[in-house]
């Protein structure tokens, strides 16, 4: 293919064959907005993440010193005969895990660094203080931290109360629930018993020393302990000196929590212990969390953490006075010290510059403070966009993953337009995404399918996007060009209502609102309107407390994530309507179903259980002995021992990352030689957890529980994955979709209330359709589904729409419309109403309506 006068070359792909890819060739143009589709697990990410920026970071490091690389994530040499013509390359991937708490839009744009230099160089100061270096207006650095709080805003501590909730309890009817629940909080009991403490009397009538004691001492006194004895026989055998049981440590309850708090690698732990703690703000710092001596520094008559806590909007109001400086109230100390105000109008001209890029990509409603583990993966991948876009480099390749994710198709005009102003500036956009909005925009197509996983890996179509349309076997074509007719189905009457009042959080003041039941709800609004607020924070919290569920997600709408925080607006809600309606609330969020690569799907959905019991029972398991344990890579017996049931080692080389290498002795397998042994049906446990979904499927059509639970797992879009992919490597769309197909397979108890954040994500639209009449599914069997979510293929076909808005921040947090999708679509004032309309209108949408 010769180069186009459009394009200035093509990058020429030979022979890829990674993951799923099927030995394949393919040219892109560069200078080009190129689009990579097909449903998903075809394997668009392999080619554009795995194979053509892999091989350009490989290049790249080539040419940097070996301790150098040391400082890069490295993602291996991708397996492709040959690539020519590849620019250097900088990907933008949806972030998976966790980020830190500490970590925050001023930290992620680099935003801080130049306010802290403005405050430290430009800044107001008291009379007489000294300067403040930039790291001392960090409330994470030693220099900048407040001694009290340690940076945190806020101190911690526990009370009798919030130990002991119930003082008629007795202590041996665990009157002190914040001891652990198992043998540890048993052990606690025994030693009072032996230190002759009544553990048979009420709390309340408990003496007051004794009871501070329990909970409050730090002493640790070791005394013998004798299981099993009445409090009378201890006694007697502590007394004649007999031999304990074992010598037993005494901790208190207040020791035990806060030192669980901070040192316990479990979430669940540590989520248990937050219950029973107080979070208040630091009285030195008021929650500011930085030293006085910051704090009195002034820019503009507001101190530091003033300014972080403002919108990104107001914050370039004001400074937009003082980088053209045409600012009157420094007047005095421009006179003064003129390099101070040069230092001002520099350092305020470079932040309006890159607050500008963030404003015009439809961030303005984020604070600089706001933690990063409260924004959504779109979210923080347009904020990593805004920093490439400021950088304004030239000739690189740009390869995002699927950038529209969490985007209400207003934002994505936004986001096609700083795409462009990348391309415009000389550089090439390889982009993985399903959103037919920004699939109608490329300059190129590169449709891989036709299905997914071993279905998939093949080049469908490569070019101008006008041509998709002749390519009869991609599923892309089908919905680009509107040759599929919109899932529908009758319209269900609600058969009760939920009411919320008095909502009051972040950008929602004192809201009402009516939610339907026995239907399948859509909360829609711009980004950052406030509907996640409403429906996972504020609905979420209120109903897991009325059914006296542990809160599903504590930390999910906190301002620092992991943190204790404040009583939870959900006890300032109003709840009433139809609500005994419901027996249960489920919510199916994108948090990963597990932090190490020792979770899977197999083992989250419960299917491995039926899997191993299946290995159990065959003749030669049964010979040796053999249970189900013996076929879980997480406990001995069965396992690998080299790699502890990992399939991997880590390989330390000098100057280099460590890399991870296959187990020399079990090769990946995961499990020892003897429980290789045992196959059923020809396959051993290690190649079981190799399938794909797909591949389990047929395999297992004769076992009722492990099929049904491999069935609603391809419903929902997932026949790609292998059953034992480590959850690390789940993207937050499949995490909730793994969680969704759970629920599915257990959907028959009473009347449920599904809570879904944007399911959506990361599904091409054939796979929307096949969630949808999963979601159809679930509201036919009587339950409720309430779902936040953007897309309109998924919004059309609901029952009921509520539009949350009519901006982002403190421009939305309001009801602007409510009802079927056909009136939401004529409301007046709504940003979600003229794209309702649009999937709406179309002659073909049209005819296949009910």
């Amino acid at each position: 293919m010769s180069a186009s006068p459009q394009f200035s070359g093509f990058v020429q792909v030979r022979g890829a064959r990674e993951h799923n890819l099927k030995d394949l060739s393919v040219q892109l143009p560069r200078d080009a907005l190129v689009v990579f589709t097909g449903v998903s697990g075809s394997g668009k990410s392999s080619l554009a993440f795995g194979t053509l920026y892999a091989e350009a970071q490989r290049r790249y490091l080539e040419s940097v010193s070996p301790y150098a690389r040391r400082l890069f994530h490295q993602v291996g040499a991708p397996e492709v005969d040959a690539i020519e013509g590849l620019p250097p390359a900088v990907a933008l991937q949806q972030q998976r895990g966790a980020p830190t708490a500490r970590s925050s839009v001023g930290s992620v744009t680099t935003l801080s660094n130049l306010i802290r230099m403005l405050y430290s160089r430009a800044g107001t100061y008291p009379p007489g203080q000294g300067i403040v270096y930039a790291e001392g207006f960090s409330p994470n650095t030693p220099e900048g931290a407040c001694p009290n709080c340690h940076g945190l805003g806020r101190v911690y501590e526990v009370t009798e109360a919030s130990m002991v909730p119930d003082p008629s309890l007795t202590i041996r009817q665990r009157a002190v629930a914040a001891w652990p629940q198992a043998w540890g909080g048993q052990n606690q009991r025994d030693i009072l018993v032996s230190l002759g403490t009544d553990v048979d009397r009420p709390w309340r009538e408990l003496p007051q020393d004794t009871r501070q004691w329990i909970l409050f001492t730090d002493e640790q006194p070791v005394v013998p302990v004798y299981p099993g004895l009445t409090p009378e026989e201890t006694r007697r055998a502590v007394k004649r000196g007999a031999e304990p049981g074992y010598m037993g440590t005494f901790s208190s309850a207040r020791r035990h929590v806060l030192h669980t708090f901070a040192t316990t690698e479990s979430a669940s732990m540590k989520r248990r212990v937050q219950g029973y703690m107080i979070s208040t703000e630091c009285p030195v710092c008021r929650g500011k969390r930085l030293r006085p001596e910051a704090l009195a520094v002034t820019f503009a008559g507001l101190d530091i953490t003033e300014l972080s806590r403002l919108p990104l909007k107001q914050v370039a109001a004001l400074l937009r006075p003082y980088a053209s400086g045409q600012e009157s109230g420094h007047a005095r100390l421009v006179q003064q010290q003129p390099e101070q105000a040069l230092a001002q109008r520099r350092l305020s001209g470079d932040l309006c510059a890159r607050l500008k890029v963030l404003l015009d990509l439809g961030l303005g409603y984020l604070q600089l403070e706001r933690s990063t583990p409260t924004l959504s993966p779109g979210e923080l991948q347009r904020l990593r966009l805004a920093t490439q876009l400021y950088s304004n480099l030239f000739g690189v390749v740009y390869v995002l993953d699927e950038p529209s994710a969490g985007l209400h198709p207003a934002d994505t005009e936004a986001l096609l337009t700083a795409l462009g102003g990348l391309k415009a500036a000389g550089n090439s956009l390889f982009v993985v995404e399903h959103d037919l909005d920004v699939v109608r925009r490329a300059d190129w197509l590169v449709d891989v399918g036709p299905g997914a996983g071993e279905q998939g890996g093949e080049i469908l179509y490569s070019g101008p996007p006008a041509g998709l349309r002749q390519v009869t076997t991609s599923r892309t074509a089908e919905y680009l060009f509107r040759t599929v007719p919109v899932h529908t189905h009758p319209p269900r009457t609600p058969s009760g209502w939920l009411e919320l009042g008095g909502v009051t959080r972040h950008n929602l003041e004192d809201l009402s609102v009516r939610f339907p039941l026995g239907v399948l709800t859509c909360v829609t609004g711009v980004s950052g309107s406030g509907k996640s607020t409403l429906v996972s924070g504020v609905l979420a919290e209120t109903l897991a407390r009325h059914f006296g569920q542990p809160p599903v997600d504590p930390a999910a709408d906190a301002p620092d994530d992991g943190e204790p925080g404040d009583a939870p607006a959900a006890l300032t809600t109003q709840l009433g309507g139809d609500v005994a309606a419901l027996s249960r609330l489920v919510q199916v969020n994108q948090k990963p179903i597990g932090r190490t690569p020792r979770s899977n799907m197999a083992t989250y959905t419960g299917l491995f259980d039926h899997v191993r019991k299946l290995f159990a029972a065959t003749p030669l398991a049964r010979q040796r002995g053999y249970g189900p344990g013996r076929f879980s890579f997480n406990v001995k017996g069965g396992r690998c021992e080299h790699c502890q049931g990992e399939g991997w080692v880590m390989v330390e080389l000098l100057f280099l990352p460590s890399v991870y290498a296959p187990c020399p002795v079990c090769h990946g397998a995961r499990y020892n030689a003897e429980t290789l042994d045992v196959q059923y049906r020809g396959r051993n446990v290690a190649e079981v957890l190799g399938m794909t979904v797909d591949t389990a499927w047929a395999f297992f059509q004769d076992d009722a529980a492990v099929f049904r639970s491999l069935d609603t797992l391809r419903e929902v879009g997932l026949g790609y994955l292998r059953l034992g992919q480590p959850a690390t490597e789940l993207s937050g769309g499949e995490a909730q979709r793994i969680k969704l197909a759970t629920e599915l397979q257990r959907a028959g108890r009473g009347k449920t209330l599904y809570l879904l954040d944007e399911p959506t994500t990361g599904l091409h639209p054939a796979d929307v359709d096949r969630l949808a009449r999963q979601l159809d599914r679930l509201v036919d069997a009587g339950h409720t589904v309430i779902a936040v979510e953007h897309d309109m293929q998924l919004v059309v076909g609901s029952d009921w729409v509520i539009d949350v808005g009519p901006g982002a921040g403190d421009e939305g947090g309001q009801i602007v419309a409510q009802g079927r999708p056909q009136d939401v679509a004529q409301a007046a004032g709504s940003r979600t109403a003229p794209y309702l309309a649009q999937a709406l209108g179309t002659p073909e949408r049209r005819a296949s309506a009910p």
